[in-house]
């Protein structure tokens, strides 16, 4: 008989503790519900190479700044250096990265909470606009655009900034056979505030680039010295930190 309500006791004993561990999970869930709270989106950092450089490839400014921005921030932000010819891969993996429940499909909100910025040089330059055009179809803000000594890539415009962008920045050179574009402007300046277009001149004050190839040295040097210039690599760098959590 004791042994009977000793185990009786035991059971209802084990019955009350796994009640209690569930009612200890379900409570922030119904909470987080309530509140309508989700996931939230890392702000996403795309910056893009010009030419056929590599999206790893470390000699160049670009590439060093989304390395450093990956390792200061572990979490919360995703910063990728792409080949401008990924442009569609950058396209692809932003709309999963603002995809917080994995349906398949963007909802407006999730459209809504999207924090974007997009960098790049030369032909890199013209894939960050073309970008930003492709997510004003998708409906997606984007915060920020950077382009540096940009170079029209065949078919695309990379002057006209698209009334998605809350801000864009544009830094050239006008030296050496291959120049930067001189001026951008907004779609829609209610919009779009153009930060400034800023122009640098290597002819009377030369940067020294290292671990760049022969070919680049001898044909558009002008044209790697701003990429490789600690003055506008900062300001870039500025710009974009200033957008980060």
């Amino acid at each position: 008989m004791v042994v009977h309500s000793v185990r009786i006791s035991i059971g209802l004993f084990s019955f009350l503790v796994s009640m209690l561990v569930a009612l200890c999970q379900i409570t922030p869930i119904r909470a987080a519900l309530a509140s309508g709270t989700s996931v939230a989106p890392p702000v996403i950092v795309i910056g893009f190479v010009g030419g056929f450089i590599r999206h790893n490839d470390l000699v160049h400014g670009g590439v060093q700044l989304a390395a450093r921005l990956r390792k200061e921030y572990p979490a919360g932000v995703y910063a990728e250096a792409y080949e401008n010819r990924r442009a569609q891969q950058a396209h692809e993996d932003i709309l999963k990265l603002l995809d917080t429940n994995h349906d398949g499909k963007l909802s407006n909100e999730e459209k809504q909470r999207a924090r974007i910025i997009i960098y790049g040089h030369s032909w890199g330059g013209s894939e960050t606009v073309n970008l930003a055009r492709e997510l004003q179809h998708d409906g997606i803000p984007v915060l920020l655009t950077i382009q540096v000594d940009s170079v029209a890539k065949l078919g695309e415009d990379d002057s006209l900034i698209p009334a998605n962008v809350a801000e864009a920045a544009n830094f050239y050179q006008s030296g050496g056979l291959v120049r930067g574009r001189a001026a951008i402007r907004a779609a829609d300046p209610k919009r779009t505030q153009i930060i400034g277009n800023y122009r640098f001149d290597y002819n009377a004050n030369p940067i020294h680039c290292v671990g760049y190839p022969w070919y680049a040295i001898a044909f558009e040097y002008s044209h790697i010295e701003i990429e490789c210039d600690p003055a506008v690599m900062n300001h870039v760098e500025s710009l974009i930190r200033s957008k980060l959590p």
